[in-house]
Formats: C-alpha cells, sequence, structure tokens
C-alpha cells in the first residue's frame, strides 16, 4: 500500500465536518473543502499488462474506492486497504470513472457500497438517477463529468490541506498520452484536461502513479 506521493504528511490527516452526502450543488471547484485523506491502493500500467490505478479517499463517515478494476488478483486492493483498517465491507461509496471493464470489473468486491458513475448511483436494488456534475459525497469529494476517453467520464476531485486531488482518465499516466488513442470525443478530452489542470495539485491518473502537473503536463 502506498500513500499517494508529493504532498506533505499532514494532507493525510481527516479532520470531520458536517455531512453533505449526496447532495447537489453548485460544482465550481473552490467549494472543495480540504478535510480528506487519500492514498493508493495500487498503481497501474499499460503494456503486455493492463491494471488500473486504485485509489482510496476517507472523509467523514465516507469509505471511498475509486476505479477498483483490473489488477494482478483481488489481494492488490483487499490488502492495501487492510493495512489501512478497513475491510471490504466498510467501504461506503463506489466510483467508476467510466464503464470501461479495466475500470470496473472488481466493483463487486464492496457489498455495502453506493456505486456511482455519470448519471446514476445504486446499491442493491436501488437505481437514483442523477447528473455527475456537481454531485458531492462528502464536504471534501465531489464528481465532475469530463468525458473525451468516453462520453460517461467522470473525474473525482477531492479537497486536501494542502490543494485539490483529481482522480480522472484524462491522463493514463504522467506521460499523457498526448492523443488518447481510444478517445471518443478528443476536443472534450483537451478541454476537459483544462479544466482539471485550472484545479489539481495533484492528478491521479487511470493507469499510473500520481503527480504533479507543470507546464510539460500534456493538456
Amino acid at each position: 500500500m502506498e500513500s499517494v506521493p508529493s504532498l506533505p504528511a499532514r494532507a493525510w490527516n481527516s479532520t470531520s465536518g458536517s455531512s453533505f452526502v449526496g447532495e447537489l450543488r453548485d460544482s465550481t471547484e473552490e467549494h472543495l473543502a480540504g478535510t480528506a485523506s487519500v492514498h493508493l491502493l495500487f498503481a497501474g500500467y499499460t503494456g503486455e499488462r493492463t491494471a488500473s490505478t486504485v485509489g482510496f479517499v476517507l472523509d467523514e463517515d465516507r469509505r471511498i474506492v475509486i476505479d477498483p478494476g483490473m489488477v494482478p488478483e483481488t489481494r492488490a486492493i483487499i490488502d492495501p486497504l487492510a493495512e489501512l483498517g478497513f475491510s471490504p465491507g466498510d467501504v461506503t461509496d463506489v466510483v467508476l470513472s467510466h464503464h470501461h471493464p479495466d475500470h470496473t470489473i472488481n466493483a463487486g468486491l464492496f457489498p455495502n457500497a453506493r456505486v456511482h458513475d455519470h448519471w446514476a448511483y445504486y446499491r442493491g436494488d436501488l437505481w437514483v438517477d442523477r447528473p455527475a456534475e456537481g454531485f458531492r459525497l462528502s464536504q471534501s469529494v465531489h464528481l465532475i463529468e469530463t468525458p473525451g476517453h468516453t462520453p460517461q467520464d467522470i473525474t473525482t476531485l477531492v479537497g486536501v490541506q494542502e490543494g485539490t486531488v483529481a482522480f480522472t482518465h484524462l491522463w493514463w499516466n504522467a506521460e499523457g498520452p498526448s492523443e488518447d488513442p481510444y478517445a471518443t470525443d478528443p476536443g472534450s478530452l483537451h478541454a476537459g484536461r483544462d479544466r482539471v489542470l485550472g484545479v489539481a495539485t495533484l492528478i491521479v491518473p487511470g493507469h499510473g502513479a500520481p503527480f504533479q502537473p507543470n507546464a510539460g503536463t500534456p493538456r
């Protein structure tokens, strides 16, 4: 298990706050509180084999797994979660950045979680329609719509003490690629990158280690 790099240790200290779970609100990113803690359960990759980057966020009473997709084995998700003191049954929410199997195949590991995508969230036999744009799981965790890789892509923005962490498939890794070869709408993808780069101090891409954006980050 890894803590997301490049942020001071104090950024991982979660503080409690009032519950805002499930409320739709203005999606402007300055509304993010800085109370969450962020962890990396698994750093993904592409090549001869493919794995999803899997994130974990704590804020208020929310325990959120992001993109529990393809990994070498399920222990690659479960064991790092256990090191943090949690079991799959403790997870309250799962966020899917999009519906490709390499990012969704292990969503069923978390029996008590609400599962969020671009147009609804689901739990048991409950299907609740809602737009992702502006939906907040807690005071520091918001969803925004960032189509491009697919028409349904969403980004999870997380406020920590030192800034904003973006879990997103707008990038596969720190190098981009500059042009996503599978993008269904390259124009929207580049517009989404501009939006996220306007607020993110750390990016957790779809298939790589977290990175701090800079002037060389593909836009």
